[in-house]
């Protein structure tokens, strides 16, 4: 009996923190769509190629913000949709994650792959957990999961 209700308990709570946002790429319009967990489109994202730049937009088509390579500072760049800066992430190889900053310097998140667990997680910058992103081999897409 008490391994009923233990079996009961975890699957309770596993359906509670369920995933919040989806990410697939779509092969017919070569792009990544992100979903809400009803499974309505939020946005895309888009390569660019004229421009050399990766465009995101929310699901009405209208331009959030827009991500670069700058290859003499060695990090990617961050606009919005008029073009100002936003702020940059780039690689921490001591730390070996990747780190994201606003436009003032001040970190904002980390991202870094738990290779044990198969996933990529985000902290802020105190150092909390923020979610994860895990691939679903069974429908190919990346799974966003955030802490409560």
């Amino acid at each position: 009996m008490k391994a009923f209700i233990t079996i009961c308990l975890l699957l309770v709570s596993v359906c509670l923190s369920g995933q919040n946002y989806t990410q697939k790429y779509n092969k017919l319009l070569e792009r990544i769509e992100f979903f809400d967990s009803y499974g309505s489109m939020v946005g895309y994202a888009k390569y660019n190629s004229l421009l050399d730049r990766i465009e995101y937009y929310n699901a009405y088509g209208n331009l959030l913000k827009t991500e670069k390579y700058n290859g003499t500072l060695n990090r990617k760049d961050v606009q919005d949709q008029y073009g100002n800066s936003k702020g940059y992430e780039r690689k921490n190889g001591i730390l070996n994650r990747t780190e994201g900053y606003d436009s003032y310097g001040n970190q904002q998140y980390s991202k870094k792959w738990n290779d044990m667990l198969q996933r990529y997680e985000i902290y802020d910058s105190y150092g909390n957990m923020i979610g994860y992103y895990k691939w679903n081999q069974l429908l190919e897409r990346w799974e966003f999961v955030r802490n409560r």
